[in-house]
């Protein structure tokens, strides 16, 4: 055998004969049109994360890619757990048990979608779900219905082909949101037996080792109302913003300077993406309360607790000096996430990548967080981030996902995954 599959044979612990048969009869049992035909459907399934649909009742989000999915599963025999995250919001888990006893593996993604926009925008229906010049179209497809597709797929090819172990498949519930899926399957019992996680979010075909940080910032200024025409009854908080904002950039230079740029991260960024005062029709009334939302991106190194005592100090100090009260809401947390590159789950990867592209990986960072934040923060999990669809496509108008990294990542999700639950040395 060349030098390529005596390395593959050195990496799972097995004779190279049998890393190759292993492979063959994987790629043999496995159905990746269908992979591709289960995409097309769940993009033409709108679940977009806006809320609900009438005042008083639960939103209608997750539920039509819930039940597809759902039968689905169940139409292979397949285990299938329905939990709900929240008042009708569904995670789905199908358990797929392999012949004998091993590791558990778990595919992830997220049902949810963010909106479309104004569909005028798009050059064709944002929920076509159709195959145009090689490439399915439309809101999801790359964020991240299509992982979900491969990752069914893959897990009934390894399935067929035989295997020892279990993997799970979790399609959970509120990804664009607050990651209430994520968080109550993080929660369970069932998470604690899981050893590794593949996340299928789109990120053209790199292994994703690390994900930033982010932290959710509402800060309050709060004054004293008063008439536009007797300013000096009242307490201004209006005023105080633009000192904040121009602390909050010093304060980001500061923190570049200091830490710089991660590998595959990049920059940490601190930024503010909404300034509240007022209303326009009371143009006439001066405030109680401006307030500034901040969207904060970190990278391995920096200390959340650390980086939101500087912000509170900050602003303490410019509402004292300004004669207002300061109040800090801390809306969402999540620390930066990173995996080494030794890691089982990520050498399966990596050795399913090059089987099937005939390249080694290109090891890159997630922009923002996905859910493995989530199950790596809260369940401990080992968690990397790999599936087809390009790396900046998310949330934008004309979303597509070209056919062949579905069928691609539907080969990789399934080798990567015989891998690891075959190999005794990784």
């Amino acid at each position: 055998m060349g030098e390529q599959p005596q390395r593959w044979g050195m990496i799972v612990g097995m004779a190279d004969s049998e890393v190759v048969a292993l492979f063959d009869r994987v790629l043999h049992h496995l159905d990746t049109e269908a992979a591709v035909q289960l995409t097309g459907e769940l993009v033409r399934l709108r679940t977009v994360n806006d809320g609900p649909t009438e005042a008083g009742s639960p939103p209608v989000v997750e539920e039509p890619v819930a039940s597809l999915v759902s039968s689905l599963m169940a139409s292979f025999g397949w285990e299938v757990l329905r939990t709900e995250a929240a008042p009708g919001r569904p995670n789905i888990v199908g358990v797929v048990q392999g012949q004998g006893p091993g590791r558990t593996l778990m595919f992830e993604g997220h049902s949810d979608v963010v909106t479309e926009g104004d569909p005028a925008s798009w050059s064709f229906d944002p929920y076509a779900g159709d195959i145009v010049d090689g490439n399915l179209r439309g809101r999801g497809s790359a964020d991240m219905k299509s992982g979900i597709a491969a990752a069914i797929w893959a897990a009934r090819g390894v399935e067929l082909a035989g295997f020892s172990g279990r993997i799970l498949v979790g399609v959970l519930a509120d990804e664009e949101g607050m990651m209430l899926g994520a968080k109550h399957f993080a929660a369970s019992d069932l998470a604690a037996e899981v050893d590794a996680v593949i996340i299928c979010e789109p990120e053209a075909g790199e292994i994703c080792t690390a994900s930033k940080g982010a932290i959710r910032i509402r800060v309050e200024m709060a004054g004293k109302m008063a008439h536009g025409a007797m300013p000096h009854q009242g307490v201004n908080p209006i005023l105080a913003v633009g000192p904040l904002l121009m602390g909050l950039g010093e304060l980001q230079s500061a923190l570049s300077d200091r830490y710089p740029a991660h590998p595959t991260l990049g920059e940490f960024y601190l930024t503010p993406t909404v300034v509240e005062a007022g209303t326009r029709e009371q143009g006439n009334v001066i405030p109680e309360i401006a307030a500034v939302h901040l969207d904060i991106r970190t990278i391995p190194g920096i200390d959340h607790d650390g980086l939101i005592t500087l912000i509170t100090i900050l602003t303490e100090q410019i509402a004292t000096e300004a004669g207002l009260r300061a109040n800090i809401i801390i809306v969402d947390d999540r620390p930066p996430v990173e995996i080494s590159e030794d890691a089982a789950v990520v050498r399966a990867l990596a050795l399913a990548h090059e089987h099937v592209v005939g390249t080694p990986p290109v090891y890159g960072g997630v922009p923002g967080t996905t859910d493995g934040t989530i199950l790596t923060r809260d369940a401990g999990l080992p968690t990397v981030v790999y599936g087809p669809g390009g790396k900046w496509i998310a949330h934008q108008v004309d979303e597509f996902v070209a056919v062949s990294d579905i069928v691609e990542s539907t080969k990789v999700f399934a080798l990567a995954a015989a891998s690891f639950l075959s190999a005794s040395a990784l």
